[in-house]
């Protein structure tokens, strides 16, 4: 359980190259932030678009006190980094390699018992954000379908919600 902390909780999907692109992703946020907070990754057809490929998807709970609109550039970059155009006004209809979207701000312990849908309308969400607030608060939750293995060299997540932590001045990451 964390203690009292701010920060945002993202959604992040991917479905070009998806197990190389979270990892990617991941790796980007840790060398970002001290601490994240993630969800297990889930393989989800595409929802709202003409294409055969799956995504996988996941949330995340950063904790930080940057600003929201420093967040969003941060998360733009990372997309563009790895190949999404953002300058496509078809972009939400078409295959991506990263999608990260702010999907709240939010303050735990005290946003815990907010429900999923007051956090986003993606409903193939709705297991995640409930895991990963089960995940920061010590509660008990069920969640059926099993998480996908990704692995940055020796760091592996994905198959269960998971805490990792960067010691920048070392180098190192770690899963609690």
């Amino acid at each position: 359980m964390i203690t009292s902390q701010s920060g945002y909780i993202l959604g992040i999907g991917s479905n070009i190259e998806p197990y190389k692109n979270i990892a990617l992703i991941i790796t980007e946020l840790v060398n970002t932030f001290k601490t994240i907070h993630l969800s297990r990754v889930l393989q989800i057809p595409p929802i709202g678009m003409n294409s055969s490929r799956d995504f996988l998807n996941l949330v995340v709970f950063i904790e930080t006190d940057l600003p929201e609109l420093d967040l969003k550039q941060q998360c733009n970059q990372i997309e563009t980094a790895l190949g999404r155009d953002r300058n496509d006004p078809d972009r939400k209809m078409k295959d991506r390699p990263a999608d990260l979207d702010i999907l709240a701000a939010a303050h735990f312990p005290e946003d815990a018992m907010r429900p999923a849908n007051s956090i986003t309308d993606e409903y193939f969400l709705y297991p995640l954000l409930d895991e990963l607030t089960s995940f920061l608060t010590d509660k008990d939750c069920n969640l059926l379908q099993h998480g996908k293995k990704i692995e940055i060299g020796d760091l592996t997540f994905g198959q269960t919600a998971t805490t990792i932590n960067r010691d920048r001045r070392a180098g190192n990451e770690g899963v609690v």
